[in-house]
């Protein structure tokens, strides 16, 4: 018999942006994946419905206002939690959105954000600044977003 594993559910978002998506990199004092770029979103709380989750979310780290338009892919990642100090799985779901209003403005969990090309978030894939839930999707979709 195995150990029990702890699992959660994160959502994450891709919005466009003349063909460009918006990425948030990780503040270099985060304890999961510090000055790594990732799509913007974050854990579904108890009780919550994902699609809220994302909403949420995306509010909360970018202030933008977003309306969901489709799943674009499902990735499995791994980390520390921050609850328990103990690893957890989590199913990540990246859907694509719509921007419905505001203007870009990070929370204290990021430190930067760019509007980013295929091409220039492959140089990021390749010099390993993207997070490994970005750099899964990614190989997935073989660089299609």
């Amino acid at each position: 018999m195995t150990n029990r594993k702890d699992w959660g559910l994160t959502v994450r978002g891709i919005v466009q942006q003349e063909d460009k998506i918006l990425i948030l990199r990780r503040h270099p004092k985060s304890r999961n994946n510090p000055n790594k770029y990732e799509l913007p979103g974050g854990k579904v709380d108890p009780g919550e419905f994902f699609d809220e989750a994302l909403i949420r979310e995306f509010k909360e780290e970018t202030n933008l206002d977003v309306n969901i338009v489709s799943l674009f892919e499902t990735v499995q990642d791994e980390f520390i939690s921050r609850r328990t100090n103990q690893p957890i799985s989590t199913v990540q779901l990246m859907m694509n959105l719509e921007i419905m209003g505001g203007e870009v403005e990070i929370s204290s969990e990021h430190d930067d954000f760019k509007w980013v090309s295929i091409e220039e978030l492959k140089e990021l894939y390749k010099n390993d600044m993207v997070t490994p839930t970005l750099r899964l999707t990614l190989e997935k979709r073989d660089f299609k977003i």
